[in-house]
């Protein structure tokens, strides 16, 4: 890292991020086969469903080890994730102008995640507790659970499926593609941004590391 950087990520967590986005996807894929009849014929012999159960156990157990590992960090990210206040909702006002005109002015300063990634961190946090528990039931109660509770865990699972899989997209545009959002691919790669992107995107957090330093 040189002196024009900052770390952003420390390696724990972008190998958690990478581990559980890539189970994401495979989870995501193998769930569309069973969510789309068209794609019905794909599930025959079962092995896509085998596929989704043991991206399933990636799923979970890797929160789980790094809770076990690092439960001072993780305390501070659930934290974050339900800590709202007035900035946010400046945020949430000053966001279609700064997305969509590059109208960075009245964007508040924000803390090591912007209110877009706070959201979407807590959209993984509540429907990874409800793919869970859902999943679970289908899986391990499936011939001792009432009718009625398959179907409505069925039903939440993909409610949770849809929204989950949309806001995924959205994470993918404003992380890779978006042009205001130049280091975000690289903060989750190598861990580091340049000080003139994080002054830029998350100046409550910048100021607070830069004071710890001095």
């Amino acid at each position: 890292m040189t002196h024009h950087e900052v770390e952003k990520y420390r390696t724990p967590v972008r190998v958690l991020h990478w581990i559980h986005a890539g189970s994401f996807v495979i989870l995501f894929l193998t769930g569309l086969v069973l969510f789309i009849p068209g794609l019905a014929f794909l599930a025959e012999d079962s092995w896509t469903r085998l596929i989704h159960r043991i991206f399933a156990a990636i799923f979970v157990v890797a929160p789980v080890i790094y809770i076990i590992l690092n439960p001072k960090s993780m305390a501070r990210g659930l934290k974050l994730a339900f800590s709202w206040g007035k900035d946010d909702m400046g945020w949430l006002k000053a966001a279609p102008g700064y997305y969509f005109q590059g109208y960075e002015e009245g964007m508040p300063p924000q803390d090591s995640m912007n209110t877009g990634q706070k959201m979407w961190w807590l959209m993984v946090i509540v429907f990874g507790v409800i793919f869970v528990i859902t999943g679970a039931i289908m899986w391990f109660a499936k011939t001792a659970a009432p009718p009625a509770v398959l179907q409505w865990m069925v039903f939440i699972h993909d409610i949770s499926f849809i929204a989950t899989g949309t806001m995924f997209f959205l994470h993918i545009y404003l992380g890779v593609f978006h042009p205001l959002m130049t280091e975000s691919w690289n903060a989750m790669a190598s861990g580091k941004i340049s000080k003139e992107y994080a002054k830029a995107h998350h100046a409550r957090w910048y100021a607070e590391i830069s004071k710890d330093k001095e």
